[in-house]
């Protein structure tokens, strides 16, 4: 079992590592395996990366990210020119149906509404703005609609398990309805863990992936 002084020096490393995070602005404490970030960065992405990076370190459980984000004055925006900017970044993306998803944009936050077919188109929608300049938080309501049988959903989950080489799907256990995902089990690592709730995701027809897999310490 990692102690928790190793767990955040392991962070820390990971932190100073990641060409995407300035280290220094950000500090890391641990209890339990329970990991919070704080501090201030300059950017949404860089926020968000710094998170992933807490993420992969084997031994963390979970992350309570309560970083700030602090905007260069030569990174702000107005709202309207960030909507702009997002309108233009999701047209130019072949991944995502622009004409289904509405973008809003407040004080910098930008909250994406609509419906498409798949979780990828989803993800590809918030990935595409995930770097745009003035962006303080981004929230992804948009939803998935897709007709597909719940037994087909889940026997495409399994074996995308079982084909993943970082995933021991002996140990995961899978339980589809209504569009919703239920994962149960114990996987080694965070990284484990969000390797499973992606390949959940990436079925046709899931709208909802309930995540109840732990951490082995």
């Amino acid at each position: 079992m990692i102690s928790d002084i190793q767990l955040r020096h392991d962070i820390e490393a990971e932190l100073d590592w990641d060409a995407r995070v300035d280290s220094r602005q950000i500090g890391v404490a641990v209890k339990n395996g329970v990991v919070s970030l704080t501090g201030q960065v300059g950017s949404y992405l860089e926020r968000r990366a710094a998170e992933e990076a807490a993420q992969s370190v084997a031994g963390v459980r979970a992350v309570a990210n309560e970083i700030i984000i602090e905007l260069p004055f030569a990174a702000r925006r107005g709202d309207a020119q960030i909507a702009e900017s997002a309108v233009t970044a999701l047209q130019s993306n072949v991944s995502v149906p622009s004409d289904k998803i509405k973008i809003y944009v407040r004080e910098g936050w930008v909250t994406l509404e609509g419906e498409v077919s798949t979780w990828y188109q989803k993800n590809a929608a918030e990935e595409a703005l995930t770097g745009l300049r003035g962006v303080r938080g981004l929230t992804n309501n948009v939803t998935i609609r897709a007709r597909t049988s719940m037994n087909d959903v889940q026997s495409r989950i399994a074996e995308a398990f079982r084909r993943r080489a970082q995933l021991d799907a002996s140990n995961v256990h899978v339980h589809a309805f209504d569009g919703t995902v239920t994962l149960e089990g114990e996987v080694s690592s965070w990284q484990e863990r969000n390797q499973a709730e992606i390949a959940a995701w990436q079925a046709p027809g899931v709208s909802r992936v309930i995540d109840k897999l732990t951490v082995r310490t």
